[in-house]
């Protein structure tokens, strides 16, 4: 698993490409998906589950599928 340094290192590294327009882009999606912050952020699944679980945005589950508010993710990564 990613060292908290590094996960940090990440999320500071596409906070800062979203601020200079180059970052997340507007795909008309109200939620996303794990795969999604995984790519977004660059990091594994197991990465990705662990910021979930400490709770920094919201998440919920639809039938077996875990979601991620795309407003909620987004404040916090330009927040981050």
């Amino acid at each position: 698993m990613m060292s908290d340094k590094l996960m940090e290192r990440r999320i500071a590294e596409v906070s800062a490409r979203s601020a200079e327009g180059g970052g997340v882009p507007d795909n008309g999606k109200r939620a996303y998906s794990v795969d999604d912050i995984m790519t977004i952020l660059d990091i594994s699944r197991s990465s990705a589950y662990s910021l979930i679980k400490k709770n920094l945005f919201r998440s919920f589950k639809i039938g077996k599928q875990l979601r991620i508010s795309k407003a909620s993710f987004d404040e916090w990564l330009d927040n981050g």
